[in-house]
């Protein structure tokens, strides 16, 4: 039996503090039951249930931060499958006049919210509740066809991009800001590709990312359990952990060799509790329970529980076994 309940367990972690055992949390998306507030209720409930993870990133469709700008989706009906486009809302440069501040009233922000409260409702006060919430340039990079485009639109009309960008960046703040009330303990602020060399450079980063970044994150409460995600390979974790984003956790993909390595990030963080130390689309996919609790003993081996929980670098593959969660909860 554990001697603390998640929600104990996690804020001894945040703290510093010794915990009873490794604390770990990983998602993932159902594609098939995501297309409303019910189906994804039931998704991420069922999923809880089955692992009893120390803290839930709620995992929901990506698209509904750019649904309500007219993204329209043909839905997968496929677990492991991802939802068809059907267009995309920016296709020159003048549409970015179109991006205009939204209300909380927005259909698919409301569905969201819907979803906070009914997970809340359905697991109760003690697991903590991290909501997904994608920085403003990241849903900017979600309304044109490729990154490219953005990354045009950002360099050869500067002016054009930037209104748009605060239209977003009002629009989730404001859903950030009613996220608490709904029941979240806080973000899972992620940047997916956007703060990477691989597309920007750090001086386009702080000038299109920061600044929109920051009002998104200063709408949260003081005490918001927020966690930093910054994906992608060649990613810009450095510098922005100099930057006060509010987030008492980071979490980023350290098993690529482009990435700062997990051993090498306590140093630079020595006040936030790190997420990460699985390689999602490497052992956790590919290997055998049974080699699953050695690379977890490795984990345990190598770090500190109170300042390491055990996680995906990213969203792990939906096809990873099942069998392999089971081994790592197992093996907590």
């Amino acid at each position: 039996m554990d001697k603390y309940n998640h929600r104990d367990r996690v804020q001894m972690i945040l703290a510093g503090e010794t915990p009873d055992r490794f604390a770990a949390s990983f998602w993932r998306h159902f594609y098939h039951l995501e297309h409303h507030a019910e189906g994804t209720i039931e998704a991420m409930v069922g999923f809880q249930k089955m692992f009893d993870w120390d803290f839930m990133k709620l995992n929901p469709r990506a698209e509904y931060h750019v649904q309500s700008w007219g993204q329209q989706l043909e839905y997968s009906h496929d677990e492991f499958a991802k939802h068809t486009k059907k267009n995309f809302p920016i296709t020159t440069v003048d549409d970015w006049s179109n991006v205009q501040p939204l209300p909380l009233s927005s259909p698919p922000l409301a569905e969201h919210l819907k979803v906070v409260t009914g997970v809340r409702k359905a697991l109760g006060k003690e697991l903590p509740i991290l909501m997904t919430v994608f920085t403003p340039l990241s849903v900017a990079g979600r309304m044109v066809k490729d990154h490219q485009t953005l990354v045009d639109h950002l360099r050869d009309h500067p002016d054009r991009v930037a209104p748009a960008l605060t239209a977003i960046a009002a629009t989730f703040a404001a859903f950030a800001a009613e996220l608490r009330n709904a029941g979240a303990d806080g973000l899972f602020y992620a940047t997916t590709h956007w703060a990477s060399a691989n597309l920007l450079t750090w001086e386009e980063y702080q000038r299109f990312g920061v600044p929109y970044d920051l009002k998104v994150i200063e709408a949260t409460e003081a005490d918001a359990m927020n966690l930093l995600h910054v994906c992608a390979s060649n990613n810009y974790l450095k510098p922005l952990s100099r930057i006060d984003y509010r987030c008492r956790m980071f979490n980023w993909d350290s098993s690529d060799p482009t990435n700062l390595p997990l051993d090498k990030a306590y140093d630079r963080f020595p006040h936030h509790t790190l997420v990460g130390g699985v390689d999602q689309s490497g052992w956790l996919k590919h290997s055998s329970p049974d080699e699953i609790c050695h690379q977890i003993d490795r984990l345990k081996g190598e770090h500190d529980s109170s300042r390491l929980i055990i996680g995906p670098g990213c969203s792990m593959p939906p096809e990873a076994p099942m069998d392999n969660l089971r081994a790592i909860r197992e093996s907590l």
